[in-house]
């Protein structure tokens, strides 16, 4: 009996998917729970598991198709026997070669220059010794013989004549192409799905937002002060969750967006939506790229169940475990270019949203503090925000906000 294959249900955020890899062949046996193909959306790869033991059958959408939701890809005969190898043919008989090789065409030989009818042995004689060509010296002798005078005449000519001018170097050549060295291969591979809609959204938020990027910086000792000082305990009483510092910037940025609603807020047509509650998404690096999961109600959050849910992302991002809801909505988004090296940027808002935090690398660096040069860990923090949402004053006094509570951390937990 055959069971079909068919698309997972897609939800109403994605349109259709793309057939990314077949990881059976027609023939080859399955057993129930199998990855038998992959499939490619906007935001994830979605795993298509064998629903019996058999073989797979035709298949039907090939990798590369487009698929929409619950589409048939192809089928399992249930119960099947996998196709033996096809048994080798025996090679087939080496053919005697069909024609002779062809013979060679004796080129003619060239005619031989009767010597002695144009120089006397003597006068032959001389002449090889010299390098002198006969038949290029005048004869004098009888019906026009070369003579021995002839050949002597001939060397003593050649001895006087100047020397020959060497050879002109051809003219300067006209500059000689560049030669490329090296290896200098290409590789054309499609843009995968995930890519190609990163690239569209992005295109689109700047041709529909009027966005600007404000920035400030952060002086980061009494965070990094705490964590050094409490990591190992909060490690321990969290079962393993460590300390990291995005926890701190998601605790202040929830907080501030509390105090600054419309930088939480999203455009709709002509209305504006204000959300009473706070998905932050989190940026995380993939092979297949950068991916934006959700932590979803962070205001709530402790710091340890951000960094645990952070964490999480991170090992689902490297296996391609996300799951589309885990990567759907999000009304403020932070982005840490500093685990790269990353100095300053201007981070791309992620529409709907009307904001982006920008995290950067933290370097010691010569402050000024009571009229006192000190050596501190510094950070530059950067705001992109959609202007037709978001005030520059609201932008600033945001970041503004933000810089103050890490700053002093005591204050995410006095609310102050």
């Amino acid at each position: 009996m055959a069971i079909e294959i068919k698309a997972p249900s897609f939800p109403e955020s994605v349109a259709d998917g793309t057939v990314a890899t077949w990881h059976k062949k027609p023939g080859d046996a399955v057993k129930r729970d199998d990855l038998i193909v992959d499939i490619e959306t906007d935001k994830v790869v979605l795993e298509v598991l064998a629903e019996a033991d058999g073989v797979l059958g035709a298949i039907v959408a090939e990798e590369g198709a487009t698929v929409l939701s619950n589409q048939l890809l192809g089928s399992i005969e249930e119960g099947g026997a996998a196709a033996a190898p096809a048994a080798s043919a025996p090679a087939a008989a080496a053919s005697a070669p069909a024609a002779a090789p062809a013979q060679a065409a004796a080129a003619p030989a060239a005619a031989s220059v009767d010597e002695d009818a144009i120089g006397a042995p003597a006068a032959r004689k001389l002449a090889e010794e010299n390098g002198i060509n006969l038949s290029s010296v005048k004869g004098t002798g009888k019906d026009g013989r070369v003579t021995k005078e002839d050949v002597v005449a001939a060397i003593e000519a050649k001895k006087s004549a100047p020397a020959a001018a060497p050879a002109a170097k051809p003219a300067a050549a006209a500059a000689a192409p560049v030669t490329a060295v090296g290896d200098r291969t290409e590789k054309r591979v499609p843009m995968t799905r995930l890519r190609a809609k990163v690239a569209e959204r992005l295109v689109e938020a700047q041709s529909n937002m009027a966005m600007l990027t404000t920035f400030n910086e952060v002086d980061m000792t009494e965070v990094m002060a705490l964590r050094s000082k409490y990591k190992d305990l909060f490690e321990k009483s969290h079962n393993g969750v460590r300390l990291g510092f995005m926890s701190f910037f998601v605790k202040a940025a929830t907080e501030a967006l509390k105090r600054y609603p419309a930088v939480n807020a999203s455009i709709d047509g002509t209305d504006i939506v204000y959300h009473g509650y706070a998905d932050v998404g989190v940026a995380v690096s993939s092979d297949r790229g950068l991916v934006v999961p959700v932590l979803r109600n962070a205001e709530q959050m402790s710091l340890a169940e951000i960094e645990g849910g952070i964490a999480t992302f991170g090992k689902k991002a490297r296996d391609g475990k996300l799951s589309i809801d885990e990567m759907t909505g999000g009304t403020f988004t932070i982005t840490n270019g500093g685990t790269f090296g990353s100095m300053m940027s201007t981070p791309i808002v992620n529409p709907p949203q009307a904001a982006i935090l920008g995290m950067h690398n933290i370097l010691q660096r010569p402050m000024a503090i009571n009229g006192q040069v000190v050596i501190r860990p510094m950070m530059y923090l950067a705001l992109s925000y959609d202007h037709r949402l978001i005030d520059g004053k609201e932008a600033v006094t945001f970041l503004v906000t933000i810089k103050n509570l890490l700053e002093d951390p005591a204050r995410l937990l006095l609310d102050i």
